[in-house]
């Protein structure tokens, strides 16, 4: 049931890709991004920072054209080619145990309103505008939306033998990550995968909703100008990259309270004691190992929250999704906040070190309270996205986060 369309796409040379592909703007901090900007010309970075040209920050209809401009000329110099044929393009990550390997194709903005394409986050339509007013602008989008998809034996053979030959790409950056792509040509390849994957029931996106509903909306609004649509026009797709269920990594964002809304220690750990079982850790830093159970940390100390199930009612898949019961049984009745989103006195964090992260912004005084959960599984996501759900704001940070500008799909 899933379309999904190899594309002609816009790389870098192989001499200056290294030097072209880019993590996400946002996970550079100032110093980092400057040090890029000023001593590597190559790198992405100058097209979706354009301002940096004339040491001005540029923002909004102005910044989407000098978008476009920086992209041109990285055309015009020779620093990205364009695929003849339509291609598929396998990209593999791995770093230490970890590997990832997912394909870069073009999916059906059909799809995505027809629900085969599935969502478990909300959008917020302002940002669908300028998003979409933004693809509009620059003519091209160069950050694929990461969909899932249950593992299959018949896609992975295939993709497994054409990792075997010799790869277009083969890099590593600075942060130890190797990378690796595989152009697929090969017209019966191809159209074996378009059969497999026209099997396959449902695509989940696990990260880039703002992105893919933003394609969408350009896709109707580029309808309703073409008065000779067909249906094959490069903005009803955009570019996704594809990857099996097996090879998703998922982890889990904390909660961090800035206050504990009014109330004393003692009455706030009362009111806690209605839904939860609550243990005092005496043996360090305590990460919880179940789901339903959650680690507090409050006043110099570690606590373990166990939810009292007989008083707590499991009626959907949201329901029980630990994220959601955190919000609904503690922060939203005892703490007061409402807006996951926007309310000031919530912080998030994520990380390897995340626990000790969070200890260390409480012991400092930033925060009074914070709270750790296991990870969400692709199990839950799928759940929650099959019965038209949404998941709260930061339940997830998914893994691979993929680098911008190794392959660019133009519309």
């Amino acid at each position: 049931m899933a379309i999904v369309k190899p594309f002609k796409a816009i790389r870098p040379t192989k001499d200056k890709v290294a030097y072209v592909a880019s993590k996400s703007y946002e996970e550079y901090d100032k110093n980092e991004l400057n040090s890029i900007l000023e001593y590597n010309p190559f790198s992405f970075l100058h097209i979706i920072n354009p301002g940096f040209k004339f040491h001005k920050n540029i923002s909004g209809k102005e910044r989407f054209k000098l978008v476009q401009n920086r992209y041109l000329e990285f055309l015009e110099d020779a620093v990205f080619e364009k695929d003849e044929t339509p291609c598929f393009y396998l990209y593999q990550l791995s770093k230490n145990s970890f590997k990832s390997l997912g394909l870069f194709c073009a999916t059906s903005v059909t799809d995505y309103n027809n629900d085969i394409i599935k969502k478990h986050e909300d959008t917020l339509e302002e940002r669908e505008v300028l998003f979409s007013e933004y693809l509009n602008t620059v003519g091209f989008n160069a950050e694929p939306v990461l969909m899932t998809y249950k593992d299959d034996d018949e896609i992975s053979n295939i993709l497994e033998i054409e990792i075997t030959k010799v790869a277009v790409y083969d890099f590593t950056t600075t942060d130890k990550v190797r990378h690796k792509l595989w152009k697929i040509s090969n017209i019966d390849t191809i159209e074996k995968l378009q059969k497999l994957f026209g099997d396959v029931n449902a695509l989940y996106i696990a990260d880039g909703h703002h992105r893919s509903a933003s394609s969408a909306l350009l896709a109707e609004r580029s309808k309703e100008k073409n008065t000779k649509h067909g249906g094959q026009e490069a903005y009803n797709f955009f570019m996704s990259y594809l990857i099996p269920e097996s090879e998703i990594k998922i982890f889990e964002f904390n909660r961090m309270v800035k206050d504990l809304n009014g109330l004393s220690k003692e009455a706030f750990l009362i009111a806690l004691d209605t839904l939860y079982r609550i243990e005092k850790r005496n043996d360090g830093i305590y990460k919880p190992e179940k789901k339903h159970h959650f680690s507090m940390y409050l006043d110099g100390e570690f606590y373990s929250l166990y939810l009292r199930k007989k008083v707590y009612e499991f009626t959907d898949p949201l329901s029980a999704l630990d994220t959601q019961i955190l919000y609904k049984t503690i922060l939203e009745p005892i703490l007061g906040i409402q807006d996951l989103r926007n309310d000031k006195r919530i912080a998030y964090g994520y990380g390897k070190y995340n626990h000790i992260k969070m200890k260390d912004h409480i012991d400092e005084g930033h925060f009074k309270v914070g709270f750790s959960l296991v990870p969400i599984c692709i199990e839950e996501i799928k759940a929650i996205a099959d019965a038209g759900l949404v998941m709260p704001p930061k339940s997830t940070y998914i893994e691979p986060k993929l680098r911008s500008g190794l392959a660019i799909y133009e519309i």
